[in-house]
């Protein structure tokens, strides 16, 4: 609030009427109060913007799972059929074999 004071100081002696400075000096003051971010302003937004990020990271939490578990399902089922087809492809390399023999 010195600011203030020594606002109204030196607009009083640069020849500007008291009653104007002090006019100067409240609207400033008012919109300080009213457009400035307060450090409880700030620490409300803190809390707030921790409470949306700790939700982000357990959605973001709960995709990598989701995604892991379907990858580990994905790559059974890939396993089984690459097993699938490589015993029916040495039958059928064996079956030519013989048929040929």
């Amino acid at each position: 609030m010195s600011y203030l004071y020594s606002l109204y100081d030196a607009l009083v002696s640069i020849a500007v009427p008291a009653d104007k400075a002090r006019a100067v000096v409240d609207a400033m003051e008012h919109d300080m109060g009213t457009t400035l971010a307060t450090k409880q302003d700030l620490e409300m937004l803190k809390q707030a913007m921790d409470g949306r990020f700790a939700l982000v990271d357990q959605r973001f939490e709960s995709l990598r799972n989701d995604i892991s578990r379907d990858m580990a399902a994905l790559d059974l089922r890939m396993t089984i059929k690459l097993g699938s087809m490589f015993v029916a492809g040495i039958g059928l390399v064996l079956a030519a074999m013989r048929f040929w023999i």
